[in-house]
């Protein structure tokens, strides 16, 4: 009678299922169990961060580009004084000069362009009216975001600011733009006109 060759289980005592496989009938085997190695895993050394202030533009560049983005496409997002601070907190970030800047919004409040228009001296900057309102016709903008930045680091409003806010939001609702804020940004210090009531 042919016998065909078959596993053969150990079910001994302390045996493990499937540990030894030989041909029925062939008798035992002198066969030495082999050691069993530990499995070890080799961690990813971990990435070398760049502490250059190159790398840092580069960060705040790719977050800038991100908030923007996430502006552009999400009108709510403008309702937030929030959001737009975080932006210009970035955009205005390490800047030795004052910055007077737009961010033009359609009839949706989404964003259309955020420029930066004049700039200035470590005190002051000089703002014309007609330019911003030439802008605004421009972008053929609803509404606008007023910002500028103090590098003194103090985020109140100046009473300069405060009478070139009215003379812009005057000048804008000529021509039906509406001014919904504008935002004192010093480091990581803001100031909304909207929040505190200065409109």
């Amino acid at each position: 009678m042919d016998f065909s060759p078959t596993a053969v289980v150990d079910t001994s005592p302390g045996g493990i299922p499937g540990a030894e496989c030989r041909p029925h009938g062939s008798g035992t085997t002198n066969r030495k169990p082999r050691p069993v190695r530990a499995r070890t895993t080799r961690r990813a050394a971990a990435l070398p961060i760049d502490p250059s202030p190159k790398a840092d533009d580069e960060l705040i560049a790719r977050a800038m580009a991100l908030l923007e983005g996430r502006m552009r496409r999400d009108p709510v997002k403008l309702s937030s004084p929030l959001e737009v601070e975080q932006f210009l907190t970035l955009r205005f970030a390490g800047l030795e000069h004052e910055v007077f800047a737009c961010l033009w919004l359609d009839a949706t409040n989404r964003l259309i362009a955020a420029e930066e228009l004049f700039r200035g001296t470590l005190t002051q900057t000089s703002v014309y009216p007609r330019e911003i309102v030439k802008q605004g016709l421009r972008y053929n903008a609803a509404a606008v975001v007023l910002a500028h930045n103090h590098p003194s680091g103090n985020p109140a409003p100046s009473n300069a600011d405060r009478m070139l806010t009215s003379a812009l939001k005057s000048a804008l609702a000529l021509v039906d733009v509406l001014v919904l804020d504008h935002i004192v940004v010093a480091g990581t210090q803001t100031t909304s006109f909207a929040t505190h009531g200065l409109l």
